[in-house]
């Protein structure tokens, strides 16, 4: 079964190197020019081309973690209800995501080769998905557990739930997060002066600097085939910093039990409110970046106290809300520095490090663009 799988995919990638559909002499060109379907690297237009490989390795290694963390909350909750709603995920984890779903993007790049559009998304993209899901899984029980007794068969409610997360990775999120698209950083070359009334730089173009040494975000600005220039849309961004709430609290809480308990941890840990917490946290402190940088020319140095001490209240605001209704998954209680056990000052060096870091995610972000589908 997985064999006549591999054959199709690499059999698919050797015909796909031959003529891409759509090309000039290629089937199902008229076809593919009518209705936009998602956007292989190549296929890109050259102003606004394909997330860059390393990009879409983050953001399903991301995604990954996402999902494991949101099935295990689940499912712990349906056998012990507790309102914490703890979920669990590791650094290895994430790195086999990683490499996994992009293997299976190239498998999905295949489909208008497919004769049957129904056959393809309901039998050989998700039997692909499960079979590489599986592989993937069983090898890191093998490698974490040393020793074939530390992996077993999955059951058939673990097939099932793969096959449903490979429908919804073939029908919602690669439809649409194939449609991304990155504005590189042009040449850099002199920038000509910016006079009263002239239109603003094109995005990605470094923003002209103005009065008192400010960065002007482009403004009005428009993407490729109809994309916002302004970056993400801000739900988008709100999922995203969500997203990556998680990934901070896994790799921390991971690297903190392995280290500061030395009792060989295999997994973090995180609790569903996160996402929102730091979603909205994150969604936040990225207006300020943009304000106090772009508007009144604020360096780095100026910026990150506003940010921490954001950062500080917002902590302290969700704890005292989820404590009341017993969903609270932290208590620094047992650290010095701690304020009514919700915030404390040992974590200050780690809110000034995602701080810094906050601010080169939303210089990345500013650049990725959603094309609509038409």
């Amino acid at each position: 079964f997985l064999s006549s799988i591999l054959v199709f995919s690499f059999l698919s990638l050797r015909s796909g190197a031959a003529r891409r559909p759509g090309a000039p002499g290629g089937r199902g060109g008229e076809a593919a020019a009518s209705n936009p379907g998602p956007l292989s690297t190549a296929e890109a237009p050259a102003d606004g081309a394909a997330l860059p490989a390393w990009m879409r390795l983050y953001f399903y290694g991301m995604h990954g973690i996402t999902l494991d963390v949101l099935v295990s909350a689940v499912r712990r909750f349906a056998s012990s209800p507790d309102l914490r709603m703890l979920g669990f995920s590791s650094p290895y984890r994430c790195l086999l995501h990683s490499l996994t779903h992009f293997a299976l993007e190239k498998v999905y790049l295949q489909q208008r080769r497919c004769p049957s559009a129904f056959l393809f998304n309901f039998l050989l993209y998700p039997s692909a998905h499960v079979a590489l899901q599986t592989l993937a899984g069983q090898a890191l029980l093998l490698g974490l557990r040393s020793g074939p007794r530390g992996a077993a068969a999955p059951g058939t409610l673990d097939l099932a739930l793969q096959y449903v997360l490979a429908l919804y990775h073939c029908h919602v999120f690669l439809k649409r997060f194939l449609r991304l698209r990155y504005r590189r950083q042009p040449e850099q070359r002199q920038q000509p002066q910016h006079r009263p009334g002239a239109p603003p730089a094109p995005l990605g173009a470094r923003a002209p600097v103005v009065a008192g040494g400010r960065r002007r975000l482009p403004r009005d600005t428009r993407g490729v085939g109809g994309a916002s220039g302004q970056g993400l849309p801000d739900l988008l961004r709100f999922l995203f910093f969500g997203m990556h709430g998680f990934l901070d609290e896994i790799f921390f809480t991971f690297f903190f039990n392995l280290l500061g308990q030395g009792d060989g941890a295999t997994s973090g840990h995180t609790s569903l409110w996160s996402f929102f917490i730091y979603g909205s946290c994150s969604f936040v402190v990225e207006k300020l970046y943009f304000h106090l940088h772009c508007s009144r020319g604020w360096s780095a140095w100026k910026r990150v106290p506003i940010y921490v001490i954001f950062v500080y209240v917002w902590e302290l605001s969700w704890g005292l809300g989820l404590r009341m209704c017993g969903a609270c998954s932290w208590d620094y209680s047992h650290y010095p520095l701690n304020f009514m056990g919700l915030i404390t000052l040992m974590y200050l060096p780690g809110w000034i490090f995602l701080s810094v870091y906050q601010d080169l995610l939303s210089n990345v972000l500013w650049r990725v663009q959603y094309l609509p589908t038409k």
